[in-house]
């Protein structure tokens, strides 16, 4: 983990601290509000790549003795009804539940810090702003819905 947080950090560009530095921030305003937003976008990923992995690898803990994990305790139910598959089937759609619910999250975290520092949304730019085209007098004619497309 460290080496994914310290290749993050070093992912953003020099220059960015030196333009905090310039406008008159601290460090902890610059690793706030510049560094860390930018280097999220390199840390998340590998981040949750490597926790959906621990996930995955913990039915490896049942050789530790009394450890009380999902496919130890699916084990113990199965020695004592004398049916193990369903509850092998029970474990792996919990183990499936769990990873499908980080997956989702690592998703909505990686999207939400794809996106700009002011952006709240991705399409509000497009749609807040006046077609310039259109009032210049510049590019194609309106359409006149009776006349059909001019263009």
């Amino acid at each position: 983990m460290s080496e994914i947080v310290r290749a993050g950090l070093l992912s953003v560009n020099r220059g960015q601290e030196e333009a905090a530095t310039a406008l008159g921030m601290s460090w902890f305003q610059t690793m706030r509000r510049i560094i860390i937003p930018q280097s999220m976008r390199v840390i998340i990923p590998p981040t949750g790549n490597e926790v959906i992995s621990m996930l995955k690898t913990t039915s490896l803990v049942t050789a530790v003795p009394y450890s009380f994990e999902l496919y130890t305790r699916t084990r113990d139910i199965s020695a004592e009804t004398f049916n193990p598959i369903p509850m092998l089937i029970v474990a792996s759609i919990w183990y499936l539940l769990f990873t499908s619910i980080l997956m989702a999250g690592q998703y909505f975290l990686e999207r939400r810090f794809a996106r700009g520092v002011g952006d709240r949304r991705p399409d509000r730019k497009a749609r807040s702003e006046p077609d310039r085209n259109a009032s210049s007098g510049m590019g194609h004619p309106p359409v006149n819905p009776r006349q059909g497309d001019v263009r």
